[in-house]
């Protein structure tokens, strides 16, 4: 069994910042890329931004420049630092890992979600 548990989201006024945090518990071998994914009603979930074990990350365009994604590897945790926010991206906010489990196998994991909302 592997759980991701996220916190930090919450209500902020445009400009402000946010951030995010999800930890990974259970049987893991070895984390690889970890990620956060947003969903507004009625669309598809987005990526937002990923980092691999090694540090190499990915942002979607409309995030680059604002958010900045960690991972702290001894804690099997992934954040996002959200500055400048702006009300479009008030969303609920996934964390996702895909990882090698202790018994071999690949797994991807989603998180529960947390709400993200910006006001104007």
């Amino acid at each position: 069994q592997v759980q991701l548990v996220e916190s930090g989201g919450g209500l902020v006024q445009g400009g402000g910042s946010l951030r995010l945090s999800c930890v990974a518990s259970g049987s893991i071998l070895s984390l690889n890329v970890m990620g956060w994914y947003r969903q507004t009603p009625g669309n598809q979930r987005d990526l937002v931004a990923t980092v691999t074990s090694g540090g190499g990350t990915n942002y979607a365009d409309s995030v680059k420049g604002r958010f900045t994604i960690s991972r702290d590897n001894a804690k099997n945790t992934v954040y996002l630092q959200m500055n400048s926010l702006k009300p479009e991206d008030t969303a609920v906010y996934y964390c996702n890992a895909k990882l090698i489990r202790m018994d071999g196998w690949y797994l991807e994991v989603w998180g529960q979600g947390t709400l993200v909302t910006v006001s104007s």
